[in-house]
């Protein structure tokens, strides 16, 4: 079987309001509701909505042989609920077609599998039990962490979990003269199945689609369908993974990436011998040929795919560390305030944007960025994160005393 599996990530943060060090145990609301509905709205308009109306047309013109798969972090259902629900439905729409997976991550988008395997845990049942509430009881069986962040001891645990396989990056580093074209295994369970993305070609949709100086611009059916037939052809899968929001928020409508999707399934299917399936299909159907070997964590992101996108600076580390020192407290406070902030405050966004990484990097990270710089961002989230620290503390003696 050769067969190519689309899959997209759909996120999007709580983003903080502005908190000075003068609110710091006056306000406990951290959240700025203005700008994060004016996103999802906005987002909603130019990407969502959209772009499930076409992928519904697809799935139903194609008779279900076009295929696709998303994770939703629990802060993106939380606010489609809240400022989107005519996006909810829509997506409820396309999975009602049995011809769309829904993956598993963690509900806050976190980076706890870098930290503590119980709170990573609870936030993956966290995200099932919100999976099922939303989708008439669906329960994934594929398992996508934070912003496809994978190593051989995080399969363990997912494995652990009950997942039957994984996605992660093709990161060059790690498959050096092997292909991501193919089914791997982890290296301590080879239960756990592994899908590795195909930058290339994907980096080429989600990033290069509208660049006027790319050597191959413009991006057309005919020439994507070319690049696909010149994979050798005992390579099995070739996964398309990136952001939802490519379509129509980061690639506009305007450079044609809607045709260029609503014109893909027909160029592969009448002139490719590649079909389309989900992960579960795609692992059902092909063998593993090899455990990947990942010792140290990979991701999607930036050049080095691997985690100083959101670690790895003073800044980042200092924020991360302070943050979860607070875990033990917090597990034991049965308080919903507390425990949706604790929830949204470890949602990996907050620590991208206090990356200082300069170039191309950096200015991606300043593109998804509502700071002025890592600094801002950094001082900004202290402040909140200090907030939150006094009332979990007070919290907490309120517990003793009971």
């Amino acid at each position: 079987m050769r067969t190519i599996c689309f899959y997209f990530q759909v996120h999007q943060p709580y983003r903080i309001k502005p908190y000075r060090f003068f609110d710091i145990g006056d306000d406990h609301y951290y959240w700025d509701d203005f700008l994060n509905r004016s996103v999802i709205r906005r987002v909603a308009q130019k990407c969502y909505l959209p772009m499930n109306a076409l992928l519904l047309e697809l799935i139903h013109r194609y008779d279900g042989k076009f295929k696709v798969t998303f994770s939703m972090s629990g802060t993106f259902m939380d606010q489609m609920e809240t400022f989107a629900p005519d996006v909810l439905e829509s997506f409820r729409k396309l999975v009602a077609t049995g011809h769309v997976e829904l993956l598993s991550e963690t509900n806050g988008h976190t980076l706890s599998s870098l930290k503590s395997k119980e709170a990573f845990q609870r936030g993956v049942n966290r995200h099932q039990e919100k999976i099922k509430k939303h989708f008439d009881g669906y329960e994934p069986k594929v398992f996508r962490n934070t912003e496809l962040i994978y190593s051989d001891d995080i399969g363990e645990v997912i494995a652990e979990l009950g997942y039957e396989g994984v996605l992660t990056e093709g990161a060059k580093h790690v498959l050096g003269w092997k292909s991501p074209n193919y089914v791997y295994t982890n290296a301590h369970n080879p239960k756990l199945k592994v899908l590795l993305k195909n930058f290339q070609l994907s980096d080429d949709i989600a990033f290069r689609f509208g660049n006027k100086t790319w050597a191959d611009y413009p991006l057309t059916t005919d020439k994507f369908v070319n690049w696909i037939n010149a994979i050798p052809k005992q390579e099995q899968v070739l996964n398309l993974f990136m952001d939802y929001e490519t379509f129509g928020e980061h690639q506009w409508a305007e450079t044609g990436i809607f045709e260029f999707m609503r014109s893909l399934p027909e160029a592969v299917l009448s002139r490719t011998n590649f079909s389309f399936s989900t992960p579960s299909e795609v692992f059902a159907g092909s063998k593993p040929v090899d455990m990947i070997h990942v010792p140290v964590p990979i991701s999607w992101a930036d050049e080095e795919r691997d985690l100083t996108a959101w670690l790895g600076n003073d800044l980042q580390d200092e924020a991360f560390d302070r943050l979860y020192e607070l875990e033990a407290l917090v597990r034991d406070i049965d308080d919903m305030d507390i425990q949706r902030d604790w929830t949204y405050l470890q949602t990996s966004d907050h620590f991208y944007y206090m990356c200082t990484k300069f170039f191309s990097d950096g200015d991606i990270h300043s593109y998804f960025s509502p700071y002025d710089s890592p600094y801002d961002a950094f001082i900004n989230y202290m402040n909140v994160l200090s907030d939150f620290i006094l009332r979990v503390k007070e919290k907490a003696k309120e517990k003793e005393k009971v």
